[in-house]
């Protein structure tokens, strides 16, 4: 197999014209941002909250290990700039613009999902009583005995989105997404039996696992919360992932096609509905 030279395929001289090759990719996630808006701003769905099920609810109301702000950098920026080191060390464009859009629809699709499943539960968090009755008393429906909160609107709000862990669900997106970025540029099932790269792919995972550890340690998430969460960004990173790039297992997991076989291929890709693009290149590189 003949290697292929990707030096000449920068940012500069063929950025422009891959981007436009996705318009329709970059339109669909504008979409997704959107769409993640909506389901911030719509009240999450109130589900019965009996005076015995408080017992449980009783955990201690404090701040986050890590903050909210703190989570876009976990799962998107230390990605990013990891795509972007293998970016200077290649010199991919499209190696590049498909792992910043796999990263992208990776973490985007699992806020929807999440969101969208926390405001249709409405699961109370454990420290919900303390969101619910700020002063330590609790007020109670005569006959059904649900809860009359008196707290503030939007800490309720907030104390009715526990399931599932989104603090959990965008890290395992973003950072499970890297570990499968990093074992096909790295090269882990190479075959040649070097564990210290299977240590380097564990690591992005090691930090999501324990960004979900903090949840339930600052009782804003039971761990069933947490478990969901990330069993459903890991999927979702493994989809999008496979959907931009070949198995990391299979061809060294790497892009083996020049910039032009792709651009045809986009072209064709009519033709082939149900194939996704990068690996059909693959396997057109190995003459299948």
């Amino acid at each position: 197999m003949p290697e292929i030279q990707l030096g000449s395929h920068t940012i500069r001289s063929h950025g422009a014209q891959v981007a436009r090759v996705h318009m329709h990719d970059w339109l669909i996630l504008l979409l997704l941002v959107v769409i993640e808006i909506i389901l911030n701003i719509i009240e999450p769905f109130h589900r019965f909250v009996g005076e015995e099920m408080m017992t449980d609810l009783k955990y201690p109301l404090q701040d986050n290990t890590i903050p909210f702000w703190a989570v876009p950098i976990i799962a998107i920026i230390l990605p990013f700039i990891v795509i972007i080191i293998f970016y200077f060390i290649r010199h991919d464009v499209y190696d590049l613009h498909q792992a910043i859009l796999g990263l992208l629809f990776s973490v985007l699709i699992t806020g929807v999902i999440t969101d969208a499943i926390k405001d249709a539960v409405g699961r109370p968090r454990p420290d919900f009583f303390w969101r619910c009755f700020p002063d330590g008393k609790g007020v109670f429906h005569p006959v059904t005995r649900n809860v009359h909160c008196t707290g503030l609107k939007s800490v309720i709000k907030e104390g009715h989105k526990s399931f599932p862990s989104g603090h959990t669900s965008w890290s395992f997106a973003g950072l499970g997404f890297l570990a499968w970025y990093l074992s096909g540029k790295i090269r882990v099932f190479d075959r040649r039996g070097h564990v210290s790269k299977l240590c380097i792919m564990f690591l992005p995972l090691l930090v999501a696992a324990l960004v979900g550890v903090s949840r339930v340690d600052d009782y804003w998430h039971h761990w069933q919360d947490v478990f969901a969460g990330g069993l459903l960004g890991m999927t979702v990173a493994s989809f999008c992932y496979l959907q931009f790039f070949p198995p990391p297992y299979d061809v060294d997991g790497i892009f083996l096609a020049s910039i032009s076989e792709i651009l045809i291929l986009m072209v064709l890709s009519p033709m082939l509905p149900f194939c996704s693009k990068v690996y059909c290149v693959v396997l057109l590189k190995m003459d299948v």
